[in-house]
């Protein structure tokens, strides 16, 4: 991709006038966080495109120096060799520039919810479930993100048959959406007693959190029902009618939350995972119409796709889509080297999406 120097000043110029307009009194909070956005997205592209044009500009002058008959000879030959240099290294120049012009999922900056499921294999699903939990949970420790967990079913023998999380922190969903799928895992479970390797699988779906301003739920399009909270086998865990069950009417979606003894308290995490919800539902819609076929995978609705297989007896942990094998299982499970993955994951994102912006 090779921009005209015309392209490249112009980018300057928005960079330089969100620059000016953030600056001046008066503005609403929400167009300075919506000018704040765009200035900051658009920081890493002019930085790039300052850079080159500055390195044209130079290799114009060591050219025209190099050429001028005028000129010293050996000054001639100085600035020949340096022309040489320069324009070796200008390709990767651009390059540079080219990958931070790749359009952003307008959904990266966002924090996420997260909901892992227990899928084929019963008691070992779950607790296969719950091994994921604990590896997303430290994952986010480990970058400094702040996890809530905002309901659960626990099983029997202390896995999970859902687990629902919200990750918070600066590019959260950026980082995660690569994690959503079928998630495989192979080994010996604990409820074998023969010692047979099983296969069992959990589901991960990673939903934008979006802000407010994103969302707006009107009063008038919610039936908020209130009920008693119950625990495993229908015991009573509450006296009183703190569970909340919230059913968007345009939609049909319905989000319950009881895991809060206060029903303030259930109502703010279900109007949470709500807002989620709707945003990838239209995240999803909008990737429909537009017939992409690289939609994101969270968007897409497909959850059906193997991604990723956990395999004890081996050590290892294979991810299908960009085949990949990391043999260090224990330390992927800790979160420590799933940035491993997750780091290979998108590179091969932003290869492809560049390879879709060059001319063929």
């Amino acid at each position: 991709m090779n921009l005209a120097d015309s392209r490249l000043r112009q980018i300057l110029e928005r960079h330089q006038a969100l620059a000016r307009e953030l600056a001046e009194p008066g503005l609403s909070p929400e167009r300075f966080v919506a000018l704040a956005r765009d200035y900051a997205d658009l920081e890493p592209v002019a930085q790039a495109a300052e850079a080159l044009l500055k390195a044209r500009a130079e290799l114009a002058e060591l050219e025209a120096l190099a050429a001028d008959a005028d000129a010293d000879r050996e000054m001639r030959e100085l600035a020949a060799a340096e022309a040489a240099q320069l324009k070796a290294r200008l390709p990767e120049a651009e390059r540079e520039l080219a990958l931070r012009l790749i359009p952003r999922d307008s959904a990266d900056r966002c924090s996420a919810i997260l909901e892992i499921r227990a899928g084929t294999g019963g008691e070992e699903a779950a607790l296969f479930a719950a091994d994921l939990a604990r590896m997303y949970q430290r994952y986010a420790e480990l970058k400094g993100w702040h996890v809530e967990r905002l309901s659960a079913s626990a099983s029997d023998l202390g896995g999970f048959r859902e687990v629902v999380f919200a990750v918070e922190g600066d590019g959260v969903f950026a980082r995660l959406k690569f994690e959503a799928g079928v998630h495989r895992v192979q080994r010996v479970p604990v409820t074998e007693a023969g010692g047979r390797i099983h296969t069992s699988a959990a589901t991960v779906a990673v939903l934008p959190e979006p802000e407010e301003i994103d969302v707006v739920l009107d009063d008038k399009d919610l039936r908020i029902d209130v009920f008693r909270a119950s625990g495993p086998g229908g015991q009573s865990v509450n006296t009183t009618d703190s569970a909340v069950r919230i059913t968007h009417l345009p939609t049909g979606l319905v989000v319950v939350q009881q895991d809060e003894k206060s029903q303030h308290r259930n109502r703010a995490k279900a109007l949470k995972v709500l807002r989620a919800r709707l945003f990838d539902l239209e995240r999803s819609r909008q990737a429909a119409a537009r017939a992409d076929a690289r939609r994101v995978m969270v968007g897409s609705g497909d959850r059906s796709e193997r991604i990723r297989t956990y395999n004890f007896p081996q050590g290892r942990v294979t991810d299908h889509r960009i085949g990949l094998t990391v043999h260090r299982l224990p330390e992927v499970l800790a979160g420590e080297a799933l940035d491993e993955i997750v780091e290979a994951l998108i590179a091969e994102d932003r290869a492809a999406r560049l390879a879709a912006l060059e001319p063929a």
